[in-house]
């Protein structure tokens, strides 16, 4: 195993392949360590190596979705800095406003999810 110390990650957890494929092509493109995922349950099993990431979550995954896996993270007090990538409705807005946790719309056009995280990781790093 690796053990050089690795940039922020960026974490997504989207079960479409597809989609989760172009994600991650897209981070790596722009600079970004990824670790990808196909589900919320995926991700607590090998939980990412960084203790610096921000997560892009799909909010309607098998399983547990997206907001409840953040809630469980967030009530382990292990919250990293997240956004939610969905078409939301009225529950899903109000449950993530509630988390603190912004909403980019799918579909995913222009760099408004990659503009988001990274702000996201500027803000958790603290001033320089």
């Amino acid at each position: 195993m690796d053990s050089t110390p690795r940039g922020p990650t960026v974490v997504i957890i989207e079960d479409d392949a597809d989609l989760l494929g172009s994600l991650k092509f897209a981070f790596e493109t722009a600079g970004f360590v990824v670790d990808a995922y196909v589900s919320a349950e995926a991700f607590l099993d090998r939980p990412p190596q960084s203790n610096r990431y921000c997560m892009v979550l799909d909010h309607r995954l098998p399983g547990m979705d997206g907001l409840s896996l953040y809630d469980r993270l967030r009530k382990r007090g292990a919250a990293p800095p997240a956004v939610i990538i969905t078409t939301p409705n009225t529950a899903v807005a109000r449950r993530a406003a509630e988390a603190g946790v912004p909403i980019v719309e799918k579909p995913l056009l222009g760099d408004a999810l990659a503009t988001q995280v990274r702000d996201m990781l500027r803000a958790a790093s603290g001033p320089a």
